[in-house]
Parts: C-alpha cells; structure tokens; sequence
C-alpha cells in the first residue's frame, strides 16, 4: 500500500512535518517493501491553495492514506473526496510512523 508521509527531510529518518500542505517533502512509502519515493512539495510557497495543491500531487501518485501532523479543512476534504484515508497527529520519523502502521 503507498502511504504519503509529510517530511522536514528527504529520508526516512526524517522527521514527521506537522504540516501537510506546507511541508518541504512528501515521502511515498510503499509499506509491503519500504521502498519510497520522494518528492519535493511544489505547493509548498504557494500564496493560497497550497492544501489543495499538494492533494493533486498525492492523488496523482496512487497514494491510500495520507500521515501528517495536521490538514488544513479544504486539504481534509479533498483528500477525503479522493478516497486517501488520513491520519494526523503523526510524529517521529518517517520510518517510525510507517512501522506503526
């Protein structure tokens, strides 16, 4: 399963950003291998809509749940529409809040 985490870094060893559309990366971890993918996150300097933004860019890369500190309403609501389960509250590393999956 690909699980978005919001990231300070572009590790796994990375913290957990508490903020999902301003996060500096988006690390896609696929959870049966632990191979990942990192992406820098675009939306980050956004004037507004960066929530919004950084949903299309998770969307469009097959992800199932989302794991961040916190969404903003309109980002909660797009990633709900898109069917991405999500879990706030996250932090650790990357790699710790995979593993508790």
């Amino acid at each position: 399963m690909k699980i978005c985490v919001s990231s300070t870094a572009d590790s796994l060893d990375a913290p957990v950003d508490p903020r999902f559309g301003r996060c500096p990366y988006f690390i896609i971890v696929d959870s049966d291998t632990m191979q990942f993918e990192v992406i820098p996150n675009a939306a980050s300097g956004a004037m507004g809509g960066a929530g919004i933004q950084a949903t299309q860019i998770i969307v469009s890369k097959g992800v199932k749940v989302v794991i961040t500190g916190n969404v903003g309403p309109n980002a909660f609501q797009a990633l709900s529409a898109a069917g991405i389960k999500i879990i706030t509250g996250a932090y650790g590393t990357v790699r710790e809040v995979i593993e508790k999956i």
